[in-house]
C-alpha cells in the first residue's frame, strides 16, 4: 500500500511497531502516539493486526489490545482529528465456523450476508473491530469502508499438510479459484475503498479472485473439485501435469466478491484462468507487485497509514 500510494502522489505517514522508512515507531494501543499521527491526515487506512499465524504464538488479551482497544484508539482519534475517511483491513476469517459445512453438505456460498461463526480469538477480534468501526460510523458519521480480504500473503501455508502435500504456488494457485487474492488486486481494492468511502459512508466487503464457480457446482465441488474444474478449464489438468501439480480434492466454501465488484468498481485482475494462461506459456503466475514484496514472513509487528 505504501509502495502505491506513494506511486499514486499521497504523503503516506506509516505506524508500526518496528523501524521501516517514512514510518513512526510505535503501537496503535499508544493513544499519545496515534493522537500525533492523525495530525493532518485526511485518511486513515488501518492494516494492523495480529492474525492468524500469531493464535499459537500470542495470548487472547494480547489479540484483544491490538485488534480491538487498537482499533477503537485509531477510530476514536480520527474522529477527535476529523479525519474524515476510515479503511479497515478485516478477515474473511471472521466468517469462522461458517466457511465449513457439515459432512454432506454442499460447499458453503460465502457472500457479506453469511452470519460469523467464531472459530479462534482472531477471528472474534477482527468481527468485534468491525462491529466498532459501524458504531463509530453510526455515533460519528465517520465514513468507514470494512474489507474482509481473503488470503494474499506472500508466505508459505501455516497448515503444515499443505506444505507437504503441494508445492507453495501449486497450493496458491489452486486457492485463487475460491479464497485467494493476489496482493495488487487486494491493494487496487483497498484505494478504491479510500476513493469511494465518503460517497458509500459505511460498508463491508468480501475482496477475494473473482471465483469460476456458481450455486450449481457447490454439491459436485465438495467431493470432486478436479472434475469442476476439468470441466471449467479442459486445458488445467495438462498445464499441471508439466509442473507435477495436483488440484484439491474438495473445495468446502467458496468466496463472493459481487458487491465489491459493483459498488467499489473493482475488477480483480489475477484469477485462476488467468493464473492458468501464465503458467500456460511459462510465465509466473503473480502480479509485478506480489513478485517485487515477496515473503516477509510473520512478524509480531503491526502497521497503520494515514494519507496525507
Amino acid at each position: 500500500m505504501v509502495r502505491k500510494l506513494g506511486e499514486a502522489g499521497h504523503e503516506v505517514v506509516g505506524m508500526d511497531v518496528v523501524e521501516a522508512p517514512n514510518t513512526v515507531v510505535g503501537s496503535i494501543v499508544d493513544r499519545a502516539c496515534v493522537r500525533r499521527c492523525m495530525r493532518g491526515a485526511d485518511a486513515v487506512l488501518h492494516v494492523a493486526t495480529l492474525h492468524k499465524p500469531h493464535v499459537d504464538t500470542r495470548s487472547r488479551q494480547d489479540f484483544l489490545a491490538t485488534n480491538i482497544t487498537g482499533t477503537l484508539t485509531l477510530l476514536e482519534e480520527a474522529v477527535a482529528a476529523g479525519v474524515p475517511r476510515f479503511v479497515f483491513t478485516s478477515s474473511t476469517s471472521a466468517f469462522g465456523r461458517a466457511l465449513v459445512p457439515p459432512p454432506g453438505a454442499t460447499a458453503a456460498w460465502i457472500t457479506e450476508e453469511v452470519a460469523d461463526v467464531p472459530r479462534n480469538v482472531y477471528g472474534v477480534t477482527k468481527g468485534a473491530a468491525e462491529d466498532l468501526c459501524e458504531l463509530v460510523h453510526r455515533d460519528h458519521g465517520l465514513a468507514v469502508v470494512i474489507l474482509r480480504t481473503s488470503r494474499f500473503f506472500p508466505e508459505r501455508d501455516d497448515r503444515e499438510d499443505v506444505r507437504t502435500a503441494y508445492a507453495d504456488a501449486n497450493a496458491k494457485v489452486n486457492e485463487l479459484l475460491y479464497r485467494r487474492v493476489d496482493l495488487a488486486d487486494a491493494v487496487s481494492a483497498h484505494q478504491l475503498a479510500l476513493e469511494r468511502a465518503l460517497q458509500i459512508r459505511f460498508g463491508r466487503y468480501i475482496i477475494s479472485a473473482t471465483t469460476p464457480f456458481s450455486r450449481g457446482d457447490l454439491a459436485e465441488l465438495r467431493v470432486d473439485a478436479p472434475a469442476v474444474v476439468s470441466r471449467l478449464y479442459p486445458n488445467f489438468e495438462a498445464v499441471y501435469a508439466q509442473r507435477g501439480w495436483s488440484m484439491f480434492p474438495v473445495v468446502d466454501r467458496v468466496y463472493v466478491n459481487d458487491r465489491a465488484r459493483t459498488d467499489l468498481g473493482w475488477s480483480p485482475r489475477i484469477d485462476f484462468g488467468s493464473a492458468l494462461d501464465r503458467l500456460a506459456a511459462g510465465e509466473d503466475w503473480r502480479s509485478e507487485l506480489a513478485r517485487a514484496v515477496g515473503a516477509k514472513g510473520y512478524a509480531a509487528s503491526a502497521a497503520v497509514y494515514s494519507l496525507r
